[in-house]
This record gives C-alpha cells, sequence and structure tokens, in this order.
C-alpha cells in the first residue's frame, strides 16, 4: 500500500480485543486484553497498524471493534451460510427454525440477568456496512489524522432468551430449546458504548432485533440450504424434504 501512496485503512477489528472487563458498556480506552487465538490476532493487527502510523504520520488508519454482527440484507440474497454446525448463536436459531437442526442448545440459564441468560450486543450487518462508509469519509477528511478505534455496536445487550423470543416472532414458529450449563468463562453480560462514533463518525445503528430476525428470516426461507444449488449429502436438505412449499417447516 506504501508503495503505491494507498495509505488510508479501515481494519476490521473485534470487540474480543478487550477480553472480559468487569464493567459495561465497553469503551474504546478501555485496557485491551485478549484471551484467546482469534481476539490475540485482532489486537496483534491493530498494534501493527498503531506502530505504522507512528513510524509514517501520513497514514490514516480507523479501526472498527465488531461486536456480534447478525442479520442479512433485507433483499432476502445475501446472508450468513456457515457450513456445518455453527458456533455463532444467529445462524444457530436460523437452522433450528429450518429443522436443519432438531434444537437449539443454551448454554447458561442462572447468569444474574433479567431472564438468567447471556446478554451480548447483537448488530444489524447493514448498520455495520454503514459504519465502514461513515469511516472511510472520516478517513477523506482533511482534519483526520493518526489511528482511532471505534466501537460498532447497538449501546444496548439482548439476552440469549430474547433474541430466540424476537426470531419466534419473526418466523411464526416455536424454536425448541435446551439448557445447559454455562460455559466457564463466558461473561455475564457484553455490549459497547457508541457514543464515541456517533460523536466522530457521525454513526449509530438504526436496526433493532425485530428488524435483525425479520431480515435473517427471509434469507433463511429464499435460502434453506444456504448458497448451495442441491441438496447435500451431508443431511442438510431435510427441510426441503419436508417443507410444505410455502416457505416455512412444519
Amino acid at each position: 500500500m506504501a508503495k503505491y501512496n494507498c495509505k488510508k485503512l479501515v481494519f476490521s477489528s473485534s470487540s474480543t480485543v478487550y477480553g472480559e472487563p468487569e464493567n459495561v458498556p465497553f469503551v474504546e480506552d478501555f485496557p485491551l486484553n485478549p484471551t484467546n487465538p482469534y481476539s490475540r490476532s485482532k489486537y496483534f493487527l491493530e498494534e501493527i497498524a498503531r506502530d505504522i502510523q507512528k513510524a509514517d504520520p501520513e497514514w490514516k488508519m480507523i479501526l472498527l471493534r465488531y461486536f456480534n454482527p447478525v442479520g442479512a440484507h433485507e433483499s432476502g440474497k445475501l446472508g450468513d451460510d456457515p457450513k456445518g454446525h455453527s458456533n455463532n448463536l444467529m445462524p444457530y436459531i436460523t437452522q433450528v427454525a429450518l429443522r436443519r437442526l432438531p434444537e437449539l442448545y443454551v448454554l447458561g440459564t442462572n447468569y444474574p440477568t433479567r431472564d438468567g441468560s447471556a446478554i451480548r450486543d447483537y448488530i444489524h450487518v447493514m448498520d455495520l456496512a454503514d459504519a465502514h462508509i461513515f469511516a472511510l469519509q472520516k478517513l477523506s477528511s482533511c482534519d483526520y489524522t493518526g489511528c482511532t478505534a471505534y466501537n460498532l455496536g447497538t449501546g444496548s445487550g439482548t439476552s440469549v432468551l430474547e433474541l430466540v423470543a424476537a426470531f419466534e416472532k419473526a418466523c411464526g414458529e416455536k424454536i425448541p430449546v435446551k439448557h445447559f450449563p454455562r460455559r466457564l468463562g463466558d461473561a455475564i453480560e457484553l455490549y459497547a458504548s457508541t457514543e464515541k462514533a456517533e460523536k466522530e463518525l457521525g454513526w449509530k445503528a438504526i436496526y433493532g432485533i425485530e428488524e435483525i430476525c425479520r431480515d435473517q428470516w427471509k434469507w433463511a426461507i429464499m435460502n434453506p440450504m444456504g448458497y448451495w444449488s442441491k441438496p447435500r449429502e451431508d443431511g442438510y436438505n431435510i427441510f426441503l424434504e419436508e417443507s410444505t412449499g410455502s416457505g416455512k417447516s412444519h
């Protein structure tokens, strides 16, 4: 990039660089304490970006710390298509609603929260996309210099069971849930402070959980097997075999 005098960079970082702070919401000046290989990779790349900018002040950089991107494009043509069993909550809920999986595993129902399940900050992928446009505009402004981090979240938390209830409303189906003990090390409540992004980028998330679930379900019923054009051989064609053709499983 430097060779061709391209010295503006938006980096996709992650809220996981904070580790598990004792207080919420997460603020950008919290100490960074990555606790797993993924978060450490994001942390190291942030450090490289900061070092490059210090060495050559002509660089302009923005580090975007994603919280939990979910949902799909409102057209239903673009969405998340994880292969196999997803480790992320929203695709997992979707696969259960499509009857590709029999039930949703909820890990922990005795957290000290309003319904006993863990709380996270879920941001619509379209809000996330818009944030990048605002970041690019910031980089193009004459008065911006440096390497700055911004949280990308909604500024509030949604519990696991609240997300399940919102998805049930969107799809009109009951999501079978099986409860398990919480995992060791899972945080109780994680969500972003977005004041810095609102003030300095002029960006704020506009979609809520209802819109997230609505768009995710539209993607799911238009693409019940994801981007695969024909039934797969690994058992993921159950939706097509048992669907009534109305776009809902029964």
